[in-house]
């Protein structure tokens, strides 16, 4: 699908999303436990269609009446045979359920796109290695199969919180008491404050000690209703349509969550002021945007940005290469990207969407100002299939066709 814009001068208030990240989190809770459990505002992005798929796979019920859906696991995981998981594209779906694969014994295959494969999974092969468990991966596909044992993990902080909320999941299921330690430097905490508040709300008990995860065994996960909350990242990449007219807003946030794209507000001001240093590490999801915007005004420095490189696509050498056809200038480091200010101008030609939603939701930001062409626009229905309608709510002169 190709996004064509003209320029525009975004305006309004618009609710935000439901978040994707609590939503793969609630629909995991859910599925682990033995009776009937409620999750309501769900936005049915792709990667929510695949966590659903996967669960259904695993012997999870799962179905709809009207916006709300209604979760029954029955205990979960098929009584015979193994099973295959759909994962498209999504790696919160397929980190999060290895580790409870593992609790089955049963052959477990994963498939996905070629670029989830090329996200680290490190991890978990080497978890798999020490305990002698199946851990084969073959093209797009990976195969796990045995049994978890109970007892000491060290799992370095530093590459991505999922492998740790995913262990997270499946540990208080073993017969016996476990002990997570996360090795410094520790980044995306908030994504894993996340995992613990849900675990907590049906009913799991984790305790944490710096940065040390103490979690009991042979532990039953309680029914729960669940509204989704607000998405805090997805509103950043909306608000920041505003960034010339100074006139859009998201409502429908919460305030306390533990969200930790939370913070966009405050990175905004500072660079609508000045061209401060920002760290990303614990706020990757909102480098592309940040980027833009600081093309847009002032520029910045970004540190803590190495993950970046291993998201939907390689986010840096992305947005260098895209923003650098509105006439903004990029320089990148080892783990620092420094944007310098420009003068941006309409782009001469087409603009590449990379596979990556975030990066076709942050090239509409100065598109949407300056007017421009992104191929590959059907990225956001990775996380957020409205996206498009939005834009056009908040008066942005976009036209969406297909691709030919």
């Amino acid at each position: 699908m190709t996004a064509v814009f003209l320029p525009s001068r975004p305006s309004g208030t618009v609710e935000a999303p439901p978040s994707k990240s609590m939503a793969h989190r609630a629909l995991i809770a859910a599925a682990l436990a033995n009776e009937q459990s409620v999750v309501d505002h769900l936005d049915m992005s792709d990667d929510i269609r695949a966590t659903i798929d996967c669960l259904r796979a695993l012997g999870a019920e799962i179905t709809f009446s009207g916006d709300i859906c209604i979760v029954d696991g029955h205990g979960l995981f098929p009584a015979k045979g193994g099973a295959v998981l759909p994962c498209r594209e999504s790696a919160s779906t397929l980190r999060f359920l290895i580790p409870l694969a593992l609790t089955t014994d049963k052959d477990i295959s994963f498939t996905g796109s070629t670029r989830l494969f090329f996200r680290p999974l490190g991890i978990y092969a080497e978890i798999c290695r020490e305990q002698g468990l199946l851990f084969r991966l073959d093209d797009n596909q990976l195969t796990v199969k045995g049994r978890l044992r109970p007892g000491k993990y060290a799992v370095p902080g530093n590459v991505s919180s999922q492998f740790i909320s995913g262990l997270c999941f499946a540990l208080p299921r073993l017969d016996g008491d476990s002990e997570v330690e996360i090795i410094p430097p520790v980044e995306s905490a908030p994504y894993l404050e996340m995992t613990l508040q849900m675990l907590a709300r049906c009913g799991t008990r984790i305790r944490r000690e710096d940065n040390r995860l103490l979690i009991p065994g042979r532990q039953r996960f309680s029914p729960f209703s669940y509204t989704v909350e607000g998405d805090w990242t997805n509103a950043a990449y909306l608000e920041a349509l505003g960034c010339e007219s100074g006139d859009v807003r998201v409502t429908g946030l919460e305030h306390s969550s533990v969200q930790g794209d939370r913070i966009y507000p405050a990175l905004f001001d500072a660079l609508c002021k000045d061209a401060p240093v920002i760290d990303l590490a614990n706020c990757p999801d909102l480098g592309p945007v940040l980027f833009a915007l600081a093309a847009f005004w002032h520029g910045g420095v970004f540190t803590g940005i190495r993950r970046l490189r291993m998201k939907e696509s390689d986010r840096i050498a992305a947005m260098a290469e895209e923003l650098t056809k509105f006439g903004a200038r990029m320089r990148i480091g080892t783990d620092t990207v420094t944007v310098l200010p420009s003068a941006l101008h309409a782009p001469s030609e087409k603009l590449c969407g990379h596979g990556d939603h975030r990066v076709v939701m942050a090239l509409s930001v100065p598109a949407s100002v300056l007017g421009g062409t992104i191929r590959g626009a059907e990225a956001v229905n990775k996380s957020f299939p409205g996206y498009f309608d939005v834009l056009r709510e908040l008066g942005v002169k976009c036209a969406t066709v297909d691709e030919t």
